[in-house]
């Protein structure tokens, strides 16, 4: 556990998927079909039942020895001998937890897709399920040997309403504290998540204190802008900062849409968080939700039980790792809220904070109040995941 005083919690680190990760997890008769890695064309790609999915590299940038690496070198030309063995294993991923000062860290995937999106784009249904399956019970199987302070979250078969329902219900039973969500099923053929098609997907959410992640860049409709945000021209590590910086800001759709959707109002139990997006956004977004509605949509806005910006307080959360000096976080904190702010990491991406996170958020954090930052740094956490 954390030297400090402090509990704290890292809501947003990532595997770095190696490339036996299904093969040696899938029974028998699934074994050559599940996601694996295959040369195409030359170049390294996961390969689920004969569908390309899409390169396979390290996905992160600290190496073996712990340093850390320009983005686009590594992102795009490491092996996975190359990056540090803590981003796949779960074993010495623990040590850099203690290494750290960190008591409980929830994890989400890489190159299969932020939101597991890429694992839906094959024919068979049962081997689609499946898929999901071996890697959600894997993913449990880490976090009961790590006496949860791992929290690998698992993932949903979005394509379908009752497939997920039933899988959120069986991964509670695993002891799962949330669950990770596409936020465009309807990329994968299921209604967009507006559409109450969706409410026994929610219900059963709420009532098993199970939040919704929407991570980053975690649909095919996210990572698609996400492509098309730079301008070719700009040199390939420019292009990176510019997609990850509007990736940041792509979360306001999903937090908009996720608000005015009438979600909340059926479900007012149910939690969400938006994942890695940080939160400086906002508080405009939510002021700019409230004079939208009232000005274009006043009778929908009618129909809802509070206002637009009201809902963030009590069914959202945001995570927050870089950003705004100490002068500025106190504002930003009584705007979104104290109790829904999460720290987090990102190890180990580009944007990660490693080797020292807690010393790399110390002068940002030290002006607020104990209680605010204890907070902040893992109590909403532990609130929130059950801790």
């Amino acid at each position: 556990m954390s030297a400090s005083t402090d509990f704290v919690v890292d809501a947003d680190s990532h595997w770095c998927e190696h490339p036996e990760l299904f093969t040696r997890l899938a029974p028998a008769k699934y074994k050559d079909r599940v996601p694996h890695v295959e040369d195409v064309d030359g170049e390294k790609k996961w390969v689920f039942d004969g569908h390309v999915m899409g390169r396979f590299s390290a996905g992160g940038v600290i190496g073996v020895d712990g340093s850390k690496a320009p983005a686009d070198e590594a992102l795009n030309h490491w092996t996975i001998d190359q990056i540090h063995v803590g981003a796949y294993d779960p074993k010495v991923r623990l040590g850099v937890l203690d290494e750290a000062g960190i008591d409980a860290q929830v994890i989400f995937p890489s190159t299969i897709g932020l939101g597991g999106q890429d694992l839906a784009f094959v024919d068979d249904e049962a081997l689609r399920r499946a898929t999901i399956e071996i890697y959600n019970d894997g993913q449990a199987q880490i976090q009961a040997e790590s006496n949860n302070r791992l929290l690998p979250l698992p993932l949903m078969p979005a394509w379908s309403v009752e497939a997920c329902t039933y899988e959120v219900e069986r991964v509670a039973a695993l002891g799962a504290r949330g669950v990770n969500m596409t936020s465009d099923p309807q990329d994968l053929g299921a209604p967009d998540l507006a559409n109450p098609a969706w409410d026994p997907f929610w219900e059963a959410c709420a009532g098993l204190h199970m939040p919704v992640h929407f991570h980053i860049g975690a649909s095919v409709t996210g990572m698609t802008f996400y492509g098309k945000y730079p301008w070719a021209s700009h040199a390939a590590n420019t292009r990176l900062a510019i997609g990850g910086t509007l990736l940041f800001i792509g979360n306001a759709r999903v937090v908009t849409n996720l608000i005015l959707s009438g979600i909340f109002d059926r479900h007012p139990e149910l939690k969400t968080v938006s994942v890695e997006s940080g939160c400086g956004w906002i508080p405009f977004i939510l002021e700019a939700l409230d004079y939208e509605m009232a000005e274009n949509a006043p009778d929908e806005l009618a129909q809802m039980k509070k206002m637009p910006s009201e809902y963030f307080k009590s069914n959202l959360y945001a995570t927050f790792w870089f950003e705004s000096n100490r002068n500025k976080l106190p504002d930003l904190i009584e705007a979104v809220g104290e109790d829904n702010i999460l720290f987090e990491t990102d190890f180990p991406h580009p944007t990660c904070l490693y080797p020292n996170p807690l010393q790399a958020v110390e002068e940002k954090m030290a002006g607020l109040p104990g209680e605010v930052r204890r907070k902040i740094l893992g109590e909403n956490a532990r609130k929130l995941y059950r801790l």
